[in-house]
């Protein structure tokens, strides 16, 4: 389930040093390196305390961790909706991600050149936003100029039902509301998916200071970004882009080292990757064995016979039944004849929702 989220701000936001972090980023790295798909993007491991357990329960020949993508997505400024920039392009690339990413700038530097003039994250983070509704807003008008004739004309039920759905869209857009914030139906959601607009996709805000406010994890400016991120129920990572591309450089025993030293309990870039993941509803489930112990993402919701689908097609079509053990009693036992003997294996049918942290097998035949 390749899911990615893309990385967007204005320049010298500090948006390029977060990737470059991001695509030093090992967490697992004798077991899974970092894999570049192309230039702008970057994939890394999701922080889980978990798998450590498990390696060293199976000592299994490989260890697969779960993967997130950042798309770094190069491009923006004012005007970006026109043309500016890279225009088309950029907004083309953010569009096939599920989530956003915007590194705001929090910090003063005047060996840094603001494209503003100055630092003021709340205008930085509205220049964006409405480049964004802009280019949503073209999408819908476009659409509504090619089918509003038709709902008129015939009547049909499916094309009035589109029209009053792009025309909500357009209104709240109209009023700077990103279609995030607008609470549409379930029918109404499944007529806007195929235009995948920009502002219906889910954000967090990475608020970039200097490594002189880590202590405090804040100063004047995160402040304002949590208030303002608040009202539109996103979250804010606030972090030091540069000091994240440093600490992806180091051993993972030199970079706890280094934390403990700064008296920070987890590193940005791992809090970020715990949040993107969160942030689309995506969870883990394991399959462990001598041969692999490997964690699979999966969307919250799905039930057990989709979830096989995701390790093979034939696991699905063939689908039995589904032995369960829950983590958490796995650790407690230490082994899986005392999970069974305590009674704690479950199996399951095909429509059993599966839970964070389930460890499966899955009985199949074809």
């Amino acid at each position: 389930m390749a899911l990615t989220a893309g990385i967007i701000g204005l320049p010298n936001v500090g948006k390029s040093t977060l990737f470059n972090a991001i695509t030093k980023k090992n967490i697992l790295a004798a077991n899974y390196p970092f894999a570049t798909i192309d230039p702008n993007v970057g994939v890394v491991t999701v922080p889980d305390e978990r798998l450590e357990f498990l390696e060293n329960l199976y000592v299994p020949n490989s260890l697969v961790p779960t993967t997130f993508e950042f798309t770094d997505i190069a491009g923006l400024v004012k005007g970006a909706s026109k043309g500016e920039g890279l225009g088309n392009k950029f907004l083309s690339h953010i569009r096939e991600t599920d989530a956003i990413v915007e590194v705001v700038r929090c910090f003063k530097d005047e060996n840094i050149i603001h494209v503003e003039g100055n630092v003021d994250p709340i205008r930085d983070i509205e220049i964006i936003n409405v480049e964004l509704i802009l280019a949503d807003l073209e999408i819908i008008d476009n659409r509504l100029d090619k089918i509003i004739k038709k709902a008129e004309t015939t009547k049909d039920k499916e094309t009035l039902h589109e029209v009053e759905t792009l025309k909500l869209a357009q209104e709240s857009l109209q009023k700077n509301i990103p279609l995030r914030l607008v609470e549409f139906t379930t029918e109404q959601k499944e007529i806007l998916k195929p235009f995948n607009f920009i502002t219906i996709k889910p954000i967090i805000y990475v608020a970039n200071i200097k490594e002189e406010d880590l202590s405090l994890g804040k100063n004047e400016y995160t402040e304002i970004v949590k208030e303002y991120a608040e009202k539109e129920h996103a979250g804010v990572i606030t972090m030091c882009c540069k000091l994240e591309s440093e600490l992806a450089e180091l051993e993972e025993s030199e970079k706890k080292l280094f934390l403990n030293e700064l008296g920070i309990s987890s590193s940005g870039l791992d809090r970020l990757i715990f949040a993107t993941y969160n942030l689309l509803g995506l969870e883990t489930f394991f399959t462990v064995g001598k041969d692999e112990v490997r964690a699979w993402t999966f969307k919250k919701g799905m039930n057990a016979k989709d979830c096989a689908g995701l390790i093979h097609s034939d696991i699905k079509r063939g689908f039995i039944k589904a032995e369960i053990t829950k983590f958490t009693d796995l650790y407690e036992l230490k082994d899986e004849k005392k999970v069974q003997e305590a009674g704690k294996l479950y199996l399951e049918g095909k429509d059993y929702l599966m839970q964070d942290g389930d460890i499966v097998y899955f009985r199949f035949n074809v």
